[in-house]
């Protein structure tokens, strides 16, 4: 028998509700040939199968699981299908241009991608457009088609078919199937039933089980786990019940947050009451034995007493303790261990032992009838209290995530067919008109249609100076309107607005884990079991070689131990600290993207960064210009027309120079953008070049000599092809608080690099004025990105900041990126932290911040591991030979409890930590 070809086809099957049915299909086909992928289409009864299997083996599969197996689907011949291509497209300077060349294209297919690289000339785009449909898009955009890019076209290229089968999936992904939601981005989950750091590690397995998850972090401190995958809310519920846990999706942030915050209430409530049933009955019993009351079995009256209390006793463990022994029954029948099962383990031996004394005193020695009854209570008792502590310390950790949630107002008043309603701001839909009144928070995103205001953007911008807006001009959710009322259309809502992305930020960063916490994790997963093993091994050192009363002795040895070891501590460890610095930084203006930044950063020895719009304001403008042989008017039309379009901003400083040519119309022809130099274009019939010396040198024409030239700023030459016809200056201010920030740096150790693509006497006159340590003048994109590596291979840890296109590769090499908050959207997808606002001073808080916090950090470990390697020898009895005395498990329950209350006062010390830049306000 030969081998099948491997086919893929599609199929009608129905029967199916939801992406589990699709699962438990794929799942059967991949019993019977392992290399076969399934993609589902639930709400259509279509699956895509490619496999080596027969359609009579496909059929015989789903039929066997209960689904109807209608066929195959017939082929659609006339179906466009996308086709993926790299073009080389001349003109294009900046990511302005970029988008008027993806409008130009998605007018004909609204469907198409379009990726624009302007140094490279070139547009990657997934489309069905032809390429002589690309190319009079391209022209129409006002920029010239060249066909495929040669470079690009001799890779390999994804097939017709498989980028079908991409967008096919990707469909599938965005789609509802049942009552599962797909997200291949992230799913939030809030989880219950988690005590210590052990349950972390059985629901974290739990959910790495899955095939379809990619990637899952549990966080402890916030009860919350987020996934990625190509996986269903359902699935991961599944999963996490079946550990033995509850879980719930988190669909939005406000609410959970307040969930959660009503749910530690509520919990601190309930941990009072039962702290104080335990020790309202183990104090009494507690204080009777130290002030010389017996604690033991002598008479039939004494054991009649002690039975009686004895039910008291079992009640009060009952009322405050059931939440620990149902854990703890619940993880044994999961076949696995949590601190819980310690804390059980160890109040039920307790009871049990002196429940035995009392019901049959005779069977032991004399000296072996002591009674724990309060013991068990005081530690009950205590743990609860220690928890309650906890839990009310722990919920002040998230003050900085409920601080932006505060920012969203609940309520918004909409205009619909001419009537104003109010409305949840979850009901708000685009293109909506919302009125504001003053001082009212806005509940989306938009573009002012009616009116003008003075908004405070203060949380976007830190910037406290309110700014002025008018008809057309964008405005932002949580922003806070003064005295004024108006109008606005919502263009972003729900979580597609910048606040809702802030938050998404701040929570997924906040449950992230730095690497520092991977240690703590491995000593979790194994703690529980470890302790056990070493409690017994406690109990049987004392049975065979310990003193009388060997009975009590290896009872209060094994108890000790089991009550004193506390993983809660390591699971605390990092996660309260990471939430604390992670909402620190943002409230100082730094939105740290995950814990591996937020670790990297606080390494950080040398700061690399870019001169304009970084230590500079970013708005430079002509201030001296000299023409040569050349009117001005003339000049200025042909530098409008060279120029129009660009956004970078020394472009739009000759732009802003030359405006009053604007009206003039120009014929631009040939128009090439040079890398790092210039753009040179035919206009109106005469070649012509604009840009920096290094342009004028490429095409070996003499720079004038006059006093111009050797002034300080950025020179820009324009030339024809035989000489140079004039030069201008231009100047951009450096930002008030740049010198500060970087002499932050300086006193935190970190050097400080700056890497410019201006000329050396511009660069020299910035680096000069803000101490910078080393500058590098007329760098391009790719000269940035070779230093970065070059600081790197000398052991440097490289911090990058910059806030342009040219900055993206620098700022994905750097150990860590940073992104000026008014940069472009390249910039920020490359950085590893977002920068609110434009000022130097964030970056030096969120360096500051990370320290602290990882500082912080080591301060709990080693907390916890000094406590755990001291406190479980002294629990079994190592100081006995020296001391004649064995830690009562009263004091390992007092022990254990202000072992996890340490750890969270200790991380909330963070709240109360100032940055160095801000403590000179």
């Amino acid at each position: 028998m030969t081998d099948r070809a491997h086919q893929h086809i599609t199929y009608t099957v129905s029967g199916m509700s939801c992406q589990g049915c699709v699962n438990k299909v794929r799942q059967k086909l991949l019993a019977l040939d392992s290399h076969a992928e399934v993609i589902g289409h639930p709400k259509d009864n279509r699956l895509e199968i490619s496999s080596t299997l027969s359609n009579e083996q496909i059929a015989g599969a789903i039929t066997d699981l209960g689904y109807q197996f209608g066929g195959e689907v017939p082929s659609n011949s006339n179906k466009k299908v996308n086709q993926v291509a790299d073009y080389k497209v001349l003109g294009m300077s900046c990511q302005g241009c970029v988008k008027k060349v993806r409008t130009a294209i998605q007018s004909l297919d609204e469907h198409a991608q379009v990726d624009g690289f302007p140094q490279e000339n070139r547009p990657h785009l997934v489309s069905t457009l032809k390429q002589d449909e690309v190319a009079d898009a391209v022209q129409a955009a006002g920029y010239q088609f060249d066909g495929v890019d040669p470079d690009t076209a001799k890779q390999d290229k994804p097939t017709q078919n498989d980028v079908t089968d991409k967008e096919e999936h990707k469909a599938q992904q965005a789609s509802v199937g049942g009552e599962a939601t797909l997200d291949n981005t992230f799913i939030q989950l809030s989880l219950s039933g988690i005590t210590c750091a052990g349950c972390v590690d059985t629901i974290q397995k739990a959910l790495d089980a899955l095939p379809t998850v990619t990637h899952a972090e549990v966080n402890f401190a916030s009860r919350t786990a987020q996934v990625s995958g190509d996986t269903s809310a359902e699935q991961l519920i599944s999963a996490v019940t079946d550990a033995g846990y509850g879980a719930s999706l988190i669909e939005d942030p406000s609410k959970a947050q307040d969930e959660r915050a009503q749910s530690e209430q509520k919990e601190y409530r309930y941990k009072r009451l039962y702290a104080a049933s335990g020790l309202a009955v183990g104090v009494p019993l507690m204080l009777w034995g130290l002030l010389g009351g017996s604690m033991h079995v002598a008479t039939h009256h004494e054991q009649l007493a002690w039975g009686a209390i004895g039910v008291l006793t079992l009640l009060v463990m009952v009322f405050a303790g059931r939440h620990y022994y149902s854990s703890a029954w619940k993880a044994f029948t999961h076949r696995h261990s949590n601190m819980d099962t310690l804390i059980a383990i160890g109040t039920g031996s307790a009871w049990l032992y002196s429940m035995a004394v009392v019901l049959f005193p005779e069977v032991l020695p004399s000296n072996a009838r002591h009674l724990y009854f309060e013991a068990s209570t005081m530690i009950l008792g205590l743990v609860n209290l220690g928890q309650a502590l906890e839990v009310r310390a722990r919920g002040k950790t998230s003050e900085a995530l409920k601080r932006l949630l505060d920012l969203r107002p609940s309520k918004a008043t909409v205009i619909r067919s001419g009537k104003t309603e109010t409305v949840d701001v979850t009901s708000i839909n685009i293109d909506e008109i919302i009125r504001i009144k003053a001082g009212e928070k806005l509940p989306v995103d938009g573009v002012i249609t009616e009116g003008y205001a003075t908004i405070d953007e203060s949380m976007l911008t830190g910037e406290p100076i309110p700014i002025e807006k008018s008809v057309d001009s964008q405005v932002s959710a949580g922003t806070i309107n003064g005295n004024s009322s108006f109008q606005y259309k919502a263009t972003k809502v729900g979580g597609d607005t910048l606040l809702a992305q802030i938050i998404t930020l701040v929570s997924k960063a906040q449950n992230s884990k730095p690497p520092i916490s991977r240690l703590a994790d491995t000593v979790s997963s194994v703690f529980v079991p470890s302790v056990m093993i070493i409690a017994i091994i406690a109990a049987l050192f004392w049975l065979n070689l310990g003193p009388a009363p060997v009975a009590i002795n290896m009872l209060v040895a094994a108890i000790s131990v089991l009550i004193i070891a506390c993983p809660c501590a390591l699971g605390l460890a990092t996660p309260i600290s990471t939430m604390i610095g992670v909402g620190k930084a943002a409230e100082y203006g730094a939105l740290i993207r995950n814990g591996d930044a937020l670790q990297k950063a606080s390494e950080i020895n040398t700061i690399v960064l870019d001169k304009t719009g970084t230590i500079t304001e970013g708005k430079p403008k002509v201030t001296q210009s000299e023409w040569f042989d050349i009117d001005e008017t003339l000049a200025k039309r042909v530098i409008y027309a060279l120029e129009s379009g660009a956004n970078h901003p020394l472009a739009q400083a000759l732009m802003l120079f030359s405006e009053d040519q604007a009206d003039t119309a120009a014929t631009v022809k040939k128009f090439e953008s040079i890398t790092g130099q210039g753009v040179a274009a035919e206009v109106d019939g005469t070649y012509y070049l604009l840009g920096n010396d290094d342009l004028m040198r490429s095409r070996r024409l003499s720079l004038p000599n006059t006093e111009l030239v050797q002034t300080v700023g950025s020179h820009v030459y324009l030339a024809n092809a035989d000489k140079v016809l004039g030069v201008c200056v231009i100047e951009d201010e450096i930002k008030p608080t740049s010198k500060a920030a970087i002499e932050h740096f300086h006193q935190a150790g970190i050097k400080v690099i700056m890497l410019t693509g201006d000329n050396s006497v511009a660069a020299k006159a910035v680096a000069e004025s803000v101490n910078i340590d080393e500058y590098k003048a007329q760098m391009r994109p790719e000269d940035k990105l070779e230093y970065v590596k070059q600081l790197q291979s000398k052991g440097a840890i490289v911090g990058m900041i910059g806030d342009g296109i040219n900055d993206a590769p620098a700022l994905a090499q750097a150990d860590v990126g940073f992104a000026m908050g008014a940069g472009t959207d390249v910039a920020m997808e490359s950085a590893d932290i977002t920068l609110i606002g434009n000022d130097l001073n964030n970056v030096a808080n969120a360096i500051h911040i990370s320290q602290a916090t990882l500082t912080n950090i080591k301060q709990n470990l080693w907390g916890a591991f000094a406590y755990n390697s001291l406190g479980i020898p002294v629990a079994a009895g190592v100081l006995f030979p020296f001391t004649g005395w064995l830690l009562s498990p009263v004091i390992a329950g007092v022990a254990m409890s202000l072992s996890s209350v340490t750890v969270v006062l200790n991380a909330n010390r963070l709240r109360l930590f100032k940055p160095a830049a801000q403590k000179e306000d």
